[in-house]
């Protein structure tokens, strides 16, 4: 009968640590089973780097349509300037001669012809150079431990880039499971949900990623090994003091 005391006593409490959280404490960006996840579109693999607020941008100004970028001869006399500034949070950026402009939500591209237009009123067929210096994007392997911040240098960088330069998915994350989560404006984020396991998957693995996007694969859940760390420390004080009680009785 004891024995059956001590039994229920245990299953009440490994019961109790698996609903409150506890052995899954460390897990981050859970989704609910009914969530709604955000529709992969081809779209989001064909899609060219958009510029957004807290980008840091390199420009670079030539006039005479670049001409002196290719004049060799006479690097000394290049009319070029390098200019780094901040796009801020209302999306606009203040640069010389021109004042505030708005940049984000354009492409490299489409930002580079804004600003050639824009400064073809101090400039001879002004060419200019914008390049983004603080592009970062988070990654999370299934691992905690092994979290990145990755610096993407490329304009164009891919899911499954990110995760080769953070050294592939981790031993314990699920590849069926990777959210790929965009906060764009600060309003509700976008949460995307890939399964890499199959080839299938490469296609939402070229997903091109925007500056502040996580990527997150679902760690899997060891139940056992959990819980026997988690338990033992109890189990143990448990057995002493019942230990230590049955002895004073005696």
């Amino acid at each position: 009968m004891r024995f059956l005391k001590y039994f229920l006593f245990l299953s009440v409490l490994v019961t109790s640590f698996s609903s409150c959280k506890v052995l899954r404490s460390n897990l981050m960006l859970r989704t609910p089973k009914d969530f709604a996840y955000d529709k992969l579109n081809d779209s989001l693999s064909t899609q060219d780097y958009k510029l957004s607020p807290n980008d840091i941008i390199t420009v670079r100004i030539f006039s005479n349509d670049g001409f002196k970028i290719i004049d060799l001869t006479n690097v000394s006399q290049t009319y070029q300037y390098d200019i780094n500034y901040v796009i801020e949070k209302d999306g606009r950026v203040k640069l010389p001669l021109v004042g505030r402009v708005t940049l984000a939500g354009m492409t490299i591209r489409e930002s580079e012809t804004f600003l050639e237009q824009i400064y073809d009123t101090f400039y001879v067929k002004p060419f200019v150079s914008v390049k983004v210096t603080n592009r970062r994007v988070i990654v999370f392997p299934g691992n905690g431990g092994k979290a990145q911040v990755v610096q993407l240098t490329n304009n164009n960088t891919t899911v499954i880039e990110v995760l080769a330069l953070t050294g592939g998915i981790a031993e314990d994350g699920k590849a069926y499971k990777v959210k790929l989560i965009r906060n764009e404006n600060l309003q509700k984020p976008q949460v995307f949900l890939m399964d890499l396991s199959e080839i299938s998957g490469i296609k939402a693995g070229n997903t091109v990623v925007m500056a502040g996007d996580i990527v997150y694969v679902e760690p899997r859940y060891r139940f056992a090994k959990t819980l026997l760390g988690e338990v033992t420390p109890v189990l143990t004080l448990i057995t002493s003091t019942i230990l230590l009680y049955t002895l004073i009785k005696r």
